[in-house]
């Protein structure tokens, strides 16, 4: 088994975080890195990342988020935010950072620059707000992966009052919302009722159809 394997046969969703362990700073750097390599939709990256480690962040955050204690047990919060909507500011802001950084223009380029101006502006902004929060998911993904590459533990969480962590974190003025939120610890196995549990996936046959 390939050592990827072996890392997301480790991982699971931590329900029980140990409070006095700290996850280092270079680990979650490299799990930040991770999720900001992540491909999304037409290369527009219509997310961010908020990072809290403010204990009485985390203490207002869990507050809205039905007292899950891995909140405050860990020693980092991930918060994916995307944006609200898709405006010409953001579209224009991506498409000339890759102009800039590749040192070049292409017409391909431009034309498909054109068509998102078009289009994304246009549509209703809880659509776009839509579109911009799978994107998110992409993200979480690969967070999640990177953690267990890292022997992190992690746990992915959408039980929150979205609203609600938005007005903690100031993220309306900012034209975000948060849509799910990832934990960063290392578990508590003695208290821990999910870490023995074998993991339990559908088999191939009843997952995977081949089309040939």
């Amino acid at each position: 088994m390939s050592e990827l394997l072996q890392k997301l046969q480790w991982r699971y969703a931590t329900k029980k975080m140990n409070p006095e362990l700290a996850v280092p700073q270079e680990k979650v750097d490299r799990i930040l890195e991770a999720i900001r390599l992540a491909p999304t939709s037409s290369g527009l990256q219509p997310f961010e990342m908020i990072v809290v480690t403010n204990k009485a962040v985390r203490e207002q955050i869990k507050a809205k988020a039905h007292g899950q204690g891995q909140i405050t047990d860990g020693s980092h919060l991930l918060v994916f935010a995307a944006w609200d909507n898709y405006t010409p500011e953001r579209i224009n802001l991506m498409y000339d950072l890759n102009d800039s950084e590749r040192n070049t223009r292409s017409e391909t380029a431009d034309n498909y620059r054109k068509m998102l101006l078009t289009n994304y502006p246009a549509r209703d902004p809880e659509v776009n707000f839509q579109h911009a929060a799978k994107q998110t998911y992409i993200g979480l993904g690969i967070a999640l992966t990177a953690a267990a590459f890292e022997g992190v533990d992690s746990t992915p969480m959408e039980g929150f009052d979205p609203k609600g962590v938005d007005e903690i974190l100031g993220l309306n003025a900012r034209g975000l919302r948060s849509v799910v939120i990832m934990p960063l610890g290392y578990r508590e196995e003695a208290n821990d009722w999910l870490v023995n549990l074998k993991k339990v996936r559908r088999s191939n046959a009843n997952f995977i159809t081949e089309v040939n």
